[in-house]
């Protein structure tokens, strides 16, 4: 009798077991990955961070962008092998060679129209991430080479060469027409940008693209693009129907590469879309009145562009710049600031587990740069602070 009991008990403990590990296989199912790469060199070391490698090797094109710096660093923060190809003098990336531990950040020259040289880069890469774009046309490159053949040139090596996941950071808006405000059709880099992200679907069925709206924060060219000297006419700053009924949703750029990064972890987010905005909206008239407050500019006056030839002359002849528009003011970037951010559905940053950052918790430092008398040292509440914009929270 007690040999059968010890049995019975026996049994039992075999079947607790049993589900006691199925539910530990349910509840970190999640977090199983397939090792693809047998080599001991892809096997995640160490215990996390900096100093540790988490398994993933990540080229990153166009990471001496503005976003690009972002993404690196976060990326070098949490462990990952960093493939940065660059175009141009190597000196103009030599920077990013800080945002992970030693050997972890590796360069190579590319050109978008050599194939070669990006199989070269994406070869021993499980995950690819495309910033490559361009806000204006040059002699060398066009929207459409760019934005979209550049797209999907990245995307079908990236495929063909065995790549996991593949981040492709397309625009806001880029998925509908717009009536041309100054422009006979329309913005060219969104519908660039639109036709890039269906190259990329093509090619690579499964991947991830977000689409930004405008982006804010050190060197961006949204904020600091209104507070140019040269976007205004004197006292006056011509603007899209005045400012009005034209409505914007700013993200802050390190929300942006967050959730770059999560999308990275997440493998539900491959071949998902995602809106990248800000949590707020707000009317355009209001979000530049703020901004001059904020600079204690108060003393302009804005007004309707579209009568004012003037001022096309002037963002025409920026674009035969022999390097970069001044202040980036073109007739493409005229035209996009009459295009309201209108979100249609899709899963949001807040999908991909960003805390989403309030325009009003940075303005002060983004700006204050820009700000007049800004090396007077004022006293302790001479200026009241700037009044905060209306806005509409989604």
């Amino acid at each position: 009798m007690a040999l059968q009991k010890n049995i019975m008990l026996m049994g039992r403990g075999v079947q607790l077991g049993q589900v006691a590990l199925a539910g530990v296989q349910m509840r970190h199912s999640s977090d199983v990955r397939t090792i693809t790469n047998p080599n001991l060199s892809a096997l995640k070391r160490g215990r996390g961070g900096r100093s540790s490698f988490n398994g993933n090797v990540v080229t990153v094109f166009g990471a001496s962008g503005f976003l690009g710096r972002y993404i690196c660093n976060r990326l070098g923060k949490t462990g990952s092998q960093i493939i940065i190809p660059y175009r141009g003098d190597p000196y103009d990336v030599l920077r990013l060679k800080l945002v992970g531990d030693l050997g972890q950040v590796l360069f190579l020259p590319f050109h978008l129209c050599d194939e070669e040289s990006i199989r070269k880069a994406v070869k021993h890469s499980n995950v690819v991430v495309n910033l490559v774009g361009r806000d204006w046309e040059t002699r060398n490159f066009t929207f459409d080479q760019v934005n979209t053949e550049g797209a999907h040139t990245l995307a079908r090596i990236s495929k063909e060469m065995g790549v996991e996941k593949f981040i492709h950071v397309s625009a806001l808006n880029s998925d509908r027409e717009h009536e041309g405000y100054i422009m006979k059709g329309g913005s060219k880099f969104l519908k660039s940008k639109g036709l890039g992200e269906q190259a990329v679907r093509e090619a690579f069925p499964e991947a991830t693209v977000l689409r930004p709206s405008d982006v804010y924060g050190q060197e961006d060219r949204f904020l600091r693009y209104y507070a140019g000297i040269w976007r205004h006419q004197g006292r006056a700053l011509p603007l899209p129907n005045a400012g009005k009924d034209i409505w914007k949703q700013p993200v802050f750029v390190s929300d942006l590469a967050q959730g770059i990064i999560n999308a990275i972890k997440e493998p539900q987010a491959a071949g998902n879309t995602y809106e990248a905005v800000g949590p707020r909206r707000y009317e355009l008239i209001e979000l530049v009145d703020w901004f001059h407050r904020v600079m204690r500019r108060d003393g302009y006056i804005s007004y309707d562009m579209k009568w004012d030839l003037i001022f096309k002359m002037k963002a025409q002849i920026t674009e035969f710049c022999p390097s970069w528009p001044v202040n980036s003011l073109t007739r493409d970037k005229v035209e996009r600031e009459g295009v309201s951010d209108v979100t249609t559905g899709l899963p949001t940053l807040e999908d991909l587990g960003v805390v989403l950052t309030k325009m009003e918790d940075r303005i002060d430092w983004e700006l204050k740069p820009f700000r007049l008398g800004s090396y007077y040292d004022e006293e302790l509440g001479e200026f009241e602070p700037p009044a905060p914009p209306k806005y509409i929270a989604v």
